[in-house]
């Protein structure tokens, strides 16, 4: 079992590693961009990737705190998801209104990789794998797809 902090460590470790795999690599419209802290320019609209110990998750999270418009923003995600799942290549999982254990409601656009953890370094080939062509993808459809949720801003 990791102690908190080694724990923390193994994980920061991980995203650098991954962090330096994709700098050489532009954004969709040729910039250089922080594959890590993917920013989306659309509040409360974020891309995540996540590992834990058993799992590692890759998402489009819509955290808005009122449902309403957190249930529009998924609509209008559900108007591309043709789009998104051509781009991707894939189909992923879509869940509306799900509870975290912090009390907080999120609605999600998922795709998880089960039986792998960031503490085991002979996964990260795996992991960075596993992350690299659906967060290029996700680029890429945003490159697009964002001029749909201008009108919700």
């Amino acid at each position: 079992m990791f102690a908190r902090d080694e724990a923390s460590r193994t994980k920061e470790e991980f995203w650098t590693t991954f962090g330096k795999y994709m700098s050489p690599i532009p954004s969709a419209e040729g910039f250089k961009i922080n594959w890590v802290n993917y920013h989306t320019r659309l509040k409360d609209v974020y891309f995540r990737m996540d590992i834990g110990r058993k799992a590692a998750i890759i998402s489009i999270s819509i955290e808005h705190r009122d449902p309403a418009l957190q249930e529009l923003y998924f609509e209008q995600f559900l108007e591309l998801k043709s789009l998104l799942h051509a781009t991707l290549e894939e189909e992923w999982q879509w869940q509306l209104h799900v509870p975290l254990e912090e009390g907080k409601v999120i609605s999600r656009i998922f795709m998880e990789l089960p039986g792998v953890s960031v503490f085991n370094r002979d996964h990260w080939p795996e992991l960075i794998s596993f992350f690299k062509p659906r967060i290029i993808a996700l680029d890429r459809f945003w490159e697009d797809g964002k001029y749909s949720f201008e009108m919700l801003k």
